[in-house]
């Protein structure tokens, strides 16, 4: 058996999406020969939680919970936080990135590191395994690899560097936030990301890595939860197309809606007989859409679901959505919601750049394809879509291609990766 030391800010009861993979990774490891001990966050003020998760882990793995003094911790005592609107997300965020470089979570990963030199100081691990966000935590990591002299592994669940959310307001931020990176890089003795993107982009930045340092380890499914989760029977005959997950920035709803909107007007007897459903943490801005164009009797919301119950409402779904529009770098984004979407096998209308999501879709073979800020490219998809759905001819994706992103299946590539690292070093 291996230890692992695991570094992960967002985890269990936080819920969304960011919590998923190390979550599924750290469920996994025992089953792989690898015991993790897991550092996180303390009670934190956040848009979601789902205790639940936690039934997933072994019994035997240690969570050691730090309190920092970041915003989330300040916010505890409220528990579950309403989203914000997107206006007074983008000027919190703004001033986040301006103040707190490379995060804001700088507070929790000074906490952090004094409890990891008390662990790795009691006891022995083989390896320190960081994911991020939050990118502080990759500078913990090298701090630990540097005074304890242990292998280093590091999961990019986004860009750093580049990041298609983030603003640099000046110059001195980007290159502040690029030099930071480049020493974490030049530290790690393995990389590993969700897509083949993001390795173009990293090995495009920083000259002097190889091909052969960055690992792709994309998001999964979990069979389990499919298994768990039970079928909603339907209340009519209306074909349901649901979306999981909340908008920002540019992954909007807006011109879905709007080209919702178009169809029903000209053909109200499609739309008539099609329910929106929309599932995750959501700001006004979704319900002010379905008001000014009219679609109140479409456009169901049903909020945070714990994870069991949102992959519920997947599995119930005729056609499930995604949507990512045009932005920076865009095409790094690797949305964890389309790897459950595979696991429920079912049509999806993705609506995406060129980029690294697209080329996930086009394999899966059961998707309708549309630009994402095209209305009438997307209202011609809703009309094929509703005709395929009424002559029973919705397309069937490719077994094969879900399979490779089971859960456990990623782990134990990722696990088999980890073992390279530890018999380097020995």
């Amino acid at each position: 058996m291996f230890k692992v030391l695991v570094i992960a800010y967002y985890f269990p009861p936080m819920g969304l999406s960011g919590v998923q993979r190390i979550l599924k990774f750290v469920k996994y490891f025992p089953k792989n020969k690898w015991i993790p001990t897991v550092l996180t966050s303390g009670a934190t003020g956040y848009f979601a939680h789902d205790p639940e998760l936690l039934k997933e882990i072994d019994a035997n793995v240690s969570i050691i919970r730090v309190n920092g003094n970041e915003l989330n911790a300040k916010l505890s005592s409220f528990g579950t936080l309403k989203m914000p609107s997107e206006t007074t997300r983008k000027i919190i965020n703004r001033i986040n990135q301006f103040f707190n470089i490379p995060d804001n979570k700088v507070s929790w990963t000074k906490k952090a590191l004094i409890e990891a030199r008390k662990l790795l100081s009691d006891e022995h691990f083989d390896l320190i395994f960081v994911t991020a966000p939050p990118f502080s935590a990759f500078l913990l990591g090298t701090i630990l690899k540097k005074e304890f002299k242990i292998p280093l592994a590091i999961d990019y669940r986004d860009l750093w560097y580049g990041y298609q959310f983030s603003k640099y307001l000046t110059p001195y931020h980007a290159y502040k936030h690029k030099k930071l990176e480049y020493g974490v890089l030049k530290a790690a003795d393995k990389i590993f990301v969700t897509n083949r993107r993001i390795k173009e982009n990293q090995l495009e930045n920083y000259k002097f890595l190889d091909s052969n340092d960055i690992v792709i380890i994309p998001h999964g499914y979990d069979p389990p939860d499919f298994e768990a989760a039970p079928i909603i029977k339907k209340k009519n005959n209306k074909m349901i197309l649901t979306y999981t997950g909340s908008f920002y920035e540019f992954i909007t709803p807006k011109y879905f809606l709007k080209a919702f909107a178009l169809l029903k007007k000209e053909r109200k007897d499609i739309t008539d007989n099609i329910e929106l459903h929309f599932v995750g943490a959501q700001t006004k801005e979704l319900r002010k859409l379905s008001v000014k164009y009219v679609l109140e009797d479409n456009v169901k919301e049903f909020g945070y679901l714990t994870h069991i119950e949102s992959v519920a409402k997947i599995k119930s779904s005729d056609v499930l959505w995604l949507m990512v529009g045009y932005g920076k770098n865009s095409d790094t984004i690797s949305s964890g919601k389309l790897f459950e979407y595979f696991g429920a096998r079912k049509p999806i209308l993705a609506c995406l750049p060129e980029g690294a999501l697209k080329s996930y879709v086009v394999q899966y073979g059961a998707t309708y394809l549309s630009d994402p800020e095209n209305i009438q490219n997307i209202k011609e998809s809703l009309m094929k879509i509703y005709s395929d759905y009424q002559l029973g001819n919705l397309p069937i994706p490719e077994e094969e291609f879900i399979e490779k992103f089971r859960r456990d299946f990623l782990t134990e590539q990722l696990t088999k990766e980890l073992q390279f690292m530890v018999k380097n070093t020995l």
